[in-house]
């Protein structure tokens, strides 16, 4: 028996780490997926338990403010696309409100560190939420363009088919044969 799951990675995330952290008995508050604010004092034997702890599942812990603030921009570009309240504002505009910055030095910034731009990093989270809503929700294309503030179904396809190679529509079909090979197999 197969079963299909569907996975939230942030949940998954946040649960690990209260469960993990609350074990060194340390106040603690859980703001999102990739920031922990520590109520009180770590001490240093302490925290390289923490560090070493966090490493082993892979997570690292980002010491320089460059890259916290490139952090930052990732989390708030996913919650911006994976929202079912995405705000209906340029990803410019949203960015440099949320995160207090002109855009230009948050694009460069984030260029500088990842070495791709802003806009690279919105089509490949948009891409990979029109995935998930092609796979798990009964979306038609249309609606999925007007969910992820796509100017048109075109547009929406020649992004998707630029990242992943093949159409949207493609991948509607690739998915629909594989969910009726797995309830052939099922039976």
């Amino acid at each position: 028996m197969k079963l299909f799951l569907k996975l939230d990675s942030n949940i998954l995330a946040k649960k690990f780490l209260e469960e993990k952290l609350s074990s060194f008995n340390l106040k603690f508050e859980i703001i999102n997926a990739s920031e922990i604010l520590f109520l009180e004092n770590i001490p240093t034997e302490t925290y390289e338990q923490i560090t070493n702890l966090l490493e082993e599942y892979g997570f690292d812990i980002i010491e320089n403010q460059k890259n916290i603030l490139v952090q930052k921009i990732k989390d708030a570009i996913i919650e911006m696309v994976f929202s079912e309240d995405a705000p209906n504002v340029k990803s410019s505009v949203y960015l440099a409100e949320k995160l207090d910055h002109s855009y230009g030095y948050l694009s460069n910034l984030f260029s500088d560190v990842t070495y791709t731009s802003i806009e690279n990093f919105i089509i490949i989270q948009k891409i990979e939420r029109t995935k998930h809503l092609i796979i798990n929700e009964n979306l038609s294309l249309t609606e999925i363009a007007f969910k992820l503030n796509y100017s048109s179904v075109a547009h929406l396809s020649t992004q998707f088919k630029n990242t992943t190679g093949i159409t949207p529509s493609a991948f509607q079909r690739i998915i629909k044969k594989r969910r009726e090979i797995a309830t052939k197999e099922l039976n």
